[in-house]
């Protein structure tokens, strides 16, 4: 089938890179010429693994194309994907629709025969009816199909969760425009993964709601891992007992210092903003986003107390700055709270990630960047764990305790164990785990 991806954002090009390796032929879009250019030469604008290899491998067998001019794949497509951003308004907090409604005019405008225009992008509830009727009054003779089909890719496993998804929802009750989705699935289809037609608002409404719920699991094991810093318990253990429930299950369950990314914050927002307009205030959703930003701070505070009280003078090296690992995206990123608190207290911070220093340098003021784990952490009085990338986890705790002015670990991402601490002499502060003080 001929698909057109509009947007070449996270969600669309993953999206379009994978149609392609099913074997349809996709045209992504972008108005950014320079933009368009660097993907045709395999250039990809972030980092996800395996996305690299696969949009070259794609190029190569003539499946992926790259435009900034639609006109002619919009004319010829199947199905138009609109994948464009819905950031946070700051003024109220609910998704700023501009561009996925910029995106449906112009669709509107180039349409000849059916076309199955499919909202990939993140929306509040009653969009794609906004999105028609938009549709409708520049084309009233247009023969298209409006359908939502949200995404739930998780950064750093984008790939896999494209091919592997637990289901496939997609919100129409067009029988033509089902066909065609259908046979866009038609590879997982045959796997057996679950398609779930439904309405279209129940489709729009049941990203949110799962995007909400994930958080709210997230938040809830951050508060019992205080909970159990509190009365000597070990979060860990509280989250693989409730985990074995088959209600509760395990996934999300790993206490930290909150949620960050592109999803998260945004669509909890969102989500409470839209239940407030029809009036069904979403209480615990509200709180998990009060709640959430509230742990970024205090992280800052356990650090503060974990080095004796006051970090003024004292430089602490930060390793880890990006939401989670194996991705580059700093939005909302507890690092970005954290940091410029600890700055604040008078810490000098020399910082490393993996691939997030190229974005983070753009967003903190005053932040040293090292070109390996060791040359921050060399000198430093503390050594402060933010993400929880894996070659963390590896590194030689004897060196470690060699480059520190003082042996002190405050790991927000339980990376380490407590008892391998004590051995190596650390004073060592987790999540929701006994402190670790250094032996005499």
């Amino acid at each position: 089938m001929k698909v057109v991806m509009i947007g070449t954002g996270y969600v669309g090009l993953v999206s379009g890179a994978c149609f392609a390796d099913f074997g349809h032929e996709v045209t992504c879009i972008d108005k950014d010429a320079q933009k368009i250019e660097k993907l045709r030469n395999g250039e990809i604008p972030f980092f996800e693994p395996g996305l690299e290899n696969l949009v070259a491998s794609n190029i190569r067998w003539n499946r992926l194309s790259f435009d900034a001019d639609p006109t002619k794949a919009v004319r010829n497509a199947d199905a138009v994907f609109i994948a464009v951003g819905t950031p946070t308004r700051s003024d109220d907090g609910s998704a700023d629709l501009s561009y996925v409604e910029g995106a449906a005019r112009e669709i509107a405008g180039m349409i000849d025969a059916f076309t199955v225009v499919v909202n990939k992008s993140t929306v509040p509830v009653g969009t794609g009816d906004k999105v028609e009727a938009l549709m409708r009054n520049e084309r009233p003779d247009g023969d298209f199909a409006v359908v939502s089909n949200p995404e739930f890719l998780r950064e750093g496993s984008a790939i896999y969760d494209f091919k592997h998804p637990d289901r496939v929802i997609v919100g129409t009750d067009n029988e033509q425009a089902m066909e065609v989705m259908r046979e866009l699935y038609r590879p997982l289809y045959l796997n057996e993964t679950p398609i779930l037609f439904t309405k279209r608002r129940t489709a729009e409404l049941a990203k949110y709601a799962a995007n909400a719920f994930l958080a709210t699991k997230i938040t809830f094991i951050n508060e019992i891992a205080d909970l159990c810093e509190e009365t000597g318990a070990d979060v860990q253990q509280v989250a693989h007992a409730i985990g074995m429930d088959g209600r509760i299950g395990r996934k999300f369950l790993h206490a930290g210092p909150g949620f960050g990314g592109s999803c998260f914050p945004k669509d909890t927002l969102a989500l409470a903003k839209t239940a407030n307009q029809y009036g069904t205030p979403m209480e615990i959703v509200e709180a998990v986003v009060r709640a959430n930003e509230q742990r970024k701070l205090r992280m800052a505070e356990k650090v503060i107390k974990a080095c004796g009280g006051s970090i003024a003078g004292m430089r602490l090296a930060v390793l880890g700055l990006t939401f989670k690992q194996n991705t580059d995206d700093m939005r909302d990123a507890p690092s970005l709270t954290i940091i410029p608190a600890l700055q604040r207290a008078g810490a000098k911070i020399t910082a490393y990630d993996p691939q997030g220093m190229a974005a983070a340098k753009n967003l903190l003021q005053d932040v040293v960047y090292a070109d390996d784990p060791f040359a921050a952490i060399d000198g430093a009085d503390a050594l402060v764990v933010v993400t929880e990338w894996d070659q963390f986890r590896a590194l030689d705790l004897s060196r470690i305790k060699k480059a520190l002015k003082k042996p002190v670990i405050i790991d927000l991402r339980n990376i380490y164990s407590p008892e391998e601490m004590a051995t190596h002499g650390f004073h060592y502060v987790s999540i929701g785990r006994p402190t670790i003080n250094v032996k005499a």
